[in-house]
């Protein structure tokens, strides 16, 4: 029971709504759970690992953890663009099989923390069988913009099959 002496549910108030840090690639904006942001970075080079994937840029030592960066716009196959002032590294936690994981992902630029109501994300389910969704939460309008809500461990969960070796499980 809470403070206002109502039965704290499942569906109730309480997690009807979900925080979410928005950020761009190109003229779309996405979105990430808040609470899987652990910093925002201004882009910096990385160091590259040899024969990894084009959209695996390298790594940065943050912290002494060293952290994959992956550029989110080769990822998802869109045009390559510029990096810009306004490019930043969005560095997330992200669950594995391997367990609790940083990871980077290069954006144009990042937006606003918004609250999504559950009542307004939309299953990706009516794309149609072409469209591969298998890493997007859903989909939700906000003040006239479409948000595509991503789930980060799913993002991840194959890039991190690519990039882990025994040097870098070694030196994480």
């Amino acid at each position: 029971m809470n403070p206002n002496g109502h039965t704290k549910t499942e569906h109730g108030p309480e997690s009807a709504a979900q925080q979410v840090l928005t950020f761009c690639l190109g003229a779309e904006t996405y979105g990430v759970d808040i609470l899987r942001v652990q910093e925002i970075r201004g882009w910096a080079p990385v160091t590259r690992i040899p024969q990894s994937p084009r959209h695996v840029l390298g790594v940065l030592n943050l912290r002494g953890s060293i952290v994959p960066i992956l550029d989110l716009r080769v990822r998802f196959g869109l045009e390559k663009a510029e990096f810009t002032p306004l490019t930043v590294i969005v560095v997330l936690s992200v669950m594995s099989s391997s367990g609790r994981r940083e990871f980077g992902l290069v954006v144009d630029s990042v937006s606003d923390v918004l609250d999504i109501d559950a009542g307004n994300l939309k299953e990706t389910t009516s794309l149609g069988s072409k469209v591969s969704a298998e890493f997007i939460k859903g989909l939700a309008t906000v003040a006239d913009r479409m948000l595509i809500l991503l789930d980060v461990d799913e993002l991840i969960r194959r890039d991190m099959e690519q990039v882990e070796s025994p040097a870098l499980a070694g030196a994480a």
